[in-house]
């Protein structure tokens, strides 16, 4: 793994925001996640209904609705936190059903709106992943991971003293270190104050763009949505009410 060290962004938030939502770039025209008709129900519950939406490497998707639309659903879905009742999920062509969950989760990584940080250390919690597989991250690798989400010498740190800001660092320097094509992330910045909020958009902005990674984000904050995605997808009560460029889906809700 080639990790950049000159793009840090310092954990005061001081980061600049980003100026336009990121754009597609295919590689070939691949699609890297395709939901086929993917639905979920819980009892007589429908939490999501025949969803059809197809990511390309290196977009940024917005999920966004109204509370209880589905949208976080929708994203437990694609990596199989929970599991369809009909339909299911394409990674780079293939079934998703036809890969381990361990290495789905690996390859498909996901950054919550809670960093959930085991307790020990910061390494220990960045080691965590790799370590599952069988590998051992070494302290060089650990460190330029920190280094680039602006947390420099974090490694000794206890988790229990971290802010708020550097905890959700954390939570994406652990999934980086998975090395995953593409990124779920559920309200990444919704728990933080707006300074930290900022700077962690800023950092994921930034990762996003340099690693050409696939992301679906659920936001709540529509500013968010058309700063980091060139699509947008609208839930609400589990179904698709509208999917397209970000500006004109937004204003024509």
């Amino acid at each position: 793994m080639r990790l950049s060290t000159t793009e840090s962004v310092c954990a005061a938030g001081k980061a600049e925001r980003p100026s336009a939502p990121l754009t597609v770039t295919p590689t070939h025209g691949e699609v890297a996640l395709k939901a086929m008709n993917l639905s979920r129900a819980v009892a007589d519950r429908v939490l999501l209904s025949d969803v059809n939406v197809e990511a390309n490497a290196g977009e940024v998707l917005a999920v966004v609705g109204p509370s209880g639309a589905g949208k976080s659903t929708f994203l437990r879905l694609l990596n199989r936190l929970d599991e369809p009742s009909s339909g299911t999920v394409f990674l780079n062509g293939k079934d998703y059903r036809e890969i381990p969950p361990q290495e789905l989760r690996r390859r498909v990584g996901m950054v919550m709106q809670a960093a959930y940080l085991f307790p020990g250390t910061v390494a220990e919690n960045i080691a965590f992943g790799p370590a599952q597989r069988g590998v051992i991250l070494p302290p060089e690798k650990i460190a330029a991971l920190l280094e680039r989400v602006g947390l420099s010498g974090y490694e000794d740190r206890h988790i229990s003293n971290l802010s708020g800001g550097e905890a959700q660092r954390v939570s994406i320097a652990r999934t980086l270190a998975n090395e995953p094509g593409a990124v779920l992330l559920d309200e990444p910045t919704s728990a933080l104050d707006e300074v930290a909020a900022r700077a962690v958009e800023a950092l994921l902005e930034s990762i996003i763009r340099e690693r050409h990674m696939t992301c679906v984000i659920v936001t709540h904050n529509r500013a968010q949505a058309a700063r980091l995605a060139a699509r947008a997808m609208i839930l609400n009560a589990g179904k698709v009410v509208a999917i397209g460029p970000t500006a004109e889906v937004l204003h024509a809700e």
